[in-house]
């Protein structure tokens, strides 16, 4: 596994983390900036032919 794909797959364990925690505590600007977050990340990893677990 490249740095690359460990570096995109570390962000993305974050941001859900941070998405969870956020919908926990109502903050709905940062559950909507981290679901953003994720989403350009997925794209990313898939512009690039990297899978992720779903």
């Amino acid at each position: 596994m490249g740095e690359f794909t460990t570096t995109i797959e570390s962000r993305l364990d974050q941001a859900y983390k941070g998405l969870r925690e956020a919908r926990s505590a109502g903050d709905d600007y940062l559950a909507d900036t981290l679901s953003a977050e994720i989403e350009d990340l997925r794209r990313l990893a898939d512009d690039h032919g990297i899978p992720l677990r779903s």
